[in-house]
């Protein structure tokens, strides 16, 4: 399987079908267009930029039609495309391209600055610039390159690594989960299934593509299908759903709440929609319920890592069954494992623990849609990649059916509308005031987000700071999201026998019943 082959397919069936609506750049292109397109651009970097095989190629940039193409190119001749989360600041995205070394950086007009500091800290050989306001630089190299099908395609298949998506880590540093061509097809195959894919369907990709859920969307395309792209709002995406007749889109709690709150909600003909699928957590029942009276389909939960995808879902069914009334405490869980993968929940010696709802373990997955290995990572990748199986740091129970309740995250990551946010990284950010002594970040339940991001700050023996003081510190070292939304200064945080901060004790300490910050 070649990912990259995958315009080329419906170029030959149906030249003239719609492939991708770009709704911030309001362009169209079709697949006859899109896969001359992406022979350009793959011929562009091999011959006219001397690229090799295992080359990365970087991108910064939003949602945009060059953006699609050049996941098709890159997989077309067996290049690594290597997206770049643009909420970051320039420090980690420097540490995150030095660490992967491409040999192409390409940014769309709106990272332009971005661009332009990274050139101060990073040697990268070509940067490439498109949309209105760059250099023309991309557009130039498409322009001048052969759209003959690239001979270095034919050599390309399974085992070959095409996407490195980097993930915050417990040190506080970012990795590259490595995929492949073939972990890139499983994870779609999973989601065929969960979702029942058609060829009639029309899906809005609502995310950004450095995240995972670019599979979703490179799917639907592998079906014949057209992808809308959009920078998501919520007034936004009811309008395009109703002028483009969207079947399907991923979405978040936070996402389908802001829909439902638009003016005039139910005045958008949403009868295009087929199937919603939700992710970064469970949905309660009130939300699911006013989400399957409000949006005219059903829905679907996924949990899933960017080392291994959609891993278990919780299917169309369960969520209809739920709200009859039968097994509804399933709405609290992730469902179970996808059509193409095999889960366990295992103790510590790696047994499987007992399916009674009650006893708990880490969650571990055997699937091809695993990644083959963090990028030079070796001793990490052989902490997480054991005997074929992933090892996900996720604590869970599971039912006598197989339904998966996480219960808590082995390495405190935090939730918070549908973004993994890594506690080390706000506590180093954090450590940058002077006046800090010690600090334990931790996430703490919100009606809203998911999650809010809470630190306990013990300060410095006569040393003073206030709470505006430790989130501005904060907010120089992280992106807007990362922040700590509250701080709260204590003499002291509880700790274990081997000094070990208990962050179970203070999510404990910091919250009300019922779920609401104090």
């Amino acid at each position: 399987m070649n990912i990259g082959e995958i315009p080329a397919k419906y170029a030959k069936l149906d030249p003239n079908r719609q492939a991708l609506i770009d709704i911030p750049n309001d362009r169209r292109m079709n697949y006859g267009t899109l896969d001359d397109r992406v022979r350009r651009v793959a011929n562009g970097y091999m011959n006219d930029l001397a690229l090799k095989k295992g080359d990365r190629v970087a991108v910064i940039s939003k949602n945009s039609i060059e953006y699609i193409e050049n996941y098709f190119a890159c997989a077309r001749v067996g290049l690594i495309i290597q997206p770049l989360n643009w909420r970051l600041g320039t420090t980690e995205l420097s540490r995150i391209l030095k660490d992967a070394k491409p040999s192409v950086l390409i940014s769309s007009d709106d990272f332009h600055e971005v661009q332009q500091e990274l050139k101060e800290h990073v040697e990268i050989n070509h940067w490439l610039e498109y949309g209105k306001k760059g250099d023309g630089s991309y557009e130039r190299l498409l322009e001048s390159a052969s759209n003959e099908e690239p001979p270095q395609s034919a050599a390309v298949g399974d085992e070959d690594p095409m996407l490195i998506l980097y993930t915050g880590g417990t040190t506080g540093e970012s990795k590259g989960a490595l995929h492949t061509h073939k972990s890139f097809y499983a994870g779609m195959l999973n989601q065929t299934v969960a979702e029942r894919i058609v060829p009639s369907d029309v899906y809005m990709l609502t995310g950004q593509m450095f995240h995972i859920p670019i599979v979703l969307a490179i799917n639907y395309m592998a079906h014949g299908c057209p992808l809308v792209l959009i920078n998501f709002e919520a007034k936004l995406a009811l309008e395009v759903i109703e002028q483009e007749r969207v079947s399907a889109f991923l979405g978040i709690t936070t996402m389908l709440n802001w829909m439902m709150s638009v003016a005039g909600f139910e005045k958008y003909d949403l009868s295009s929609l087929r199937n919603i699928q939700y992710g970064g957590g469970p949905m309660g029942m009130k939300v699911v319920k006013a989400a399957l009276e409000a949006f005219p389909c059903t829905l679907i939960q996924s949990f899933g890592q960017t080392e291994g995808m959609g891993m278990t879902f919780l299917s169309q069914e369960d969520h209809l069954k739920a709200v009859q009334g039968i097994h509804p405490e399933r709405l609290s869980s992730c469902g179970r494992e996808a059509f193409g993968t095999s889960l366990q929940i295992v103790d510590y010696d790696g047994n499987p623990v007992p399916k009674d709802g009650k006893s708990a373990g880490e969650i571990i997955v055997k699937s091809d849609a695993n990644m083959i290995g963090y990028w030079q990572r070796p001793e990490l990748t052989e902490k997480t990649l054991r005997n074929g199986w992933l090892y996900t740091g996720d604590i869970a129970t599971w039912d006598e059916d197989g339904y998966v309740f996480i219960v808590d995250r082995a390495k405190d990551m935090i939730i918070s509308g549908g973004e993994n946010i890594y506690s080390t990284q706000v506590e180093n950010a954090i450590y940058q005031h002077d006046a800090v002594l010690e600090v334990a970040v931790f996430g703490v339940p919100d009606e809203e987000w998911g999650e809010l991001v809470k630190a306990a700050v013990v300060l410095k023996p006569g040393r003073t700071a206030t709470e505006e003081e430790i989130i501005e510190t904060a907010k120089k070292h992280l992106a807007s999201y990362q922040k700590p939304r509250s701080v709260v200064f204590v003499d002291s945080l509880p700790k274990s026998p081997t000094s070990k901060i208990l962050k179970r004790e203070l999510r404990e300490q910091h919250q009300h019943k019922r779920g609401k910050m104090v």
